[in-house]
């Protein structure tokens, strides 16, 4: 996760900000955090330039970098640093003729990103559920159970090939099973008519822009799903919108681990999260009653363990 630091000097914010280049990546970071071979296509510039540029940048106090396997990711540093800048970047805006075509470049960049995602689950749909998925157990599953409760429009987040939300059917009134990836879904669906399951409703969709209506369900569900959404805390404070006044949100997650394979192997976004993250997303996202635990713990290693996170939304 990002660290926060200090108010930047206003010098150093100015000296850092006068090259247009440097503004153009200010620009980009705005938006969306980015790696530097992602701002290299999108800007059509040497690896050595753009670490220049944001070595300055950081150096600024103006951005902060994520290490992410291979990758660093680079966004605005802290609320402070975005605010310093806003009107340096506005007027930037006006001023570079490249800034349209920048953010068109980088909208072509992050949906390449997601589409490699995809790619993934498109080629495991209908084997997935059949090979080894870390943290996800009988368990883990049992405890999470433990607090359902019957007659709920429920919705699965990350559902992959449905088969969670069709263990869900029986006792729900209805299930919104959400996914990325198409293959997934038209495996879920296959499941549910070979089941004669007809409550679960199978959605294309992004766990941080679902396609479902403001406070429509009373429960939600993430098993196994949040560490691959790119902005874990967007895809909580999503699930806070479309609950009910007091309904429910429930988390089964990987605790934070070390298996850098997990990137490669299973498409993985984050190493699981610490209890202390997870329980910040959801006060974050205005979740009242959280409990966040360890559930399972897998015996051969990497030894996987499972983050349990029970929380609820407040009256209206």
């Amino acid at each position: 996760m990002y660290q926060n630091s200090a108010m930047p000097s206003i010098v150093k914010i100015l000296r850092a900000a006068a090259d247009p280049n440097r503004l153009r990546i200010l620009l980009l970071l705005k938006e969306e955090e980015l790696s530097v071979a992602e701002l290299q296509e999108i800007l059509v510039m040497g690896q050595s330039t753009i670490s220049t540029h944001l070595s300055q940048l950081k150096q600024a106090g103006l951005v902060e970098d994520r290490r992410t396997g291979k990758s660093s990711f680079y966004r605005l540093s802290t609320e402070n640093a975005t605010a310093a800048i806003e009107n340096l970047t506005d007027q930037a805006r006006a001023e570079i003729p490249e800034t349209q075509s920048d953010r068109d470049a980088m909208r072509h960049v992050v949906k390449k990103r997601q589409d490699k995602m995809r790619a993934f689950f498109d080629s495991v749909a209908g084997r997935l559920g059949r090979d080894y998925v870390p943290g996800k157990s009988w368990k883990s599953l049992a405890e999470a159970f433990l607090h359902l409760l019957p007659s709920m429009v429920i919705a699965d987040l990350g559902a992959g090939d449905g088969s969670f939300a069709l263990l869900l059917a029986p006792s729900a009134t209805r299930v919104i099973a959400v996914d990325a990836s198409p293959k997934m879904l038209e495996v879920g669906r296959e499941q549910a008519l070979r089941s004669g399951i007809q409550n679960v409703e199978f959605r294309l969709g992004d766990m941080e822009e679902l396609p479902i209506d403001d406070a429509a369900v009373d429960l939600v569900f993430f098993s196994q799903s949040l560490h691959h959404a790119a902005h874990p805390d967007r895809a909580v404070r999503e699930a806070s919108r479309i609950l009910r006044p007091q309904g429910r949100i429930v988390i089964l997650d990987l605790a934070r681990h070390r298996f850098e394979e997990a990137r490669e192997i299973y498409a993985d976004e984050w190493l699981g999260f610490t209890e202390t993250e997870i329980e910040a997303m959801l006060v974050g996202a205005g979740f009242l009653n959280v409990r966040v635990s360890i559930v399972d713990k897998d015996p051969d290693a990497p030894q996987f363990q499972t983050l349990l996170a029970v929380a609820s939304k407040p009256e209206a």
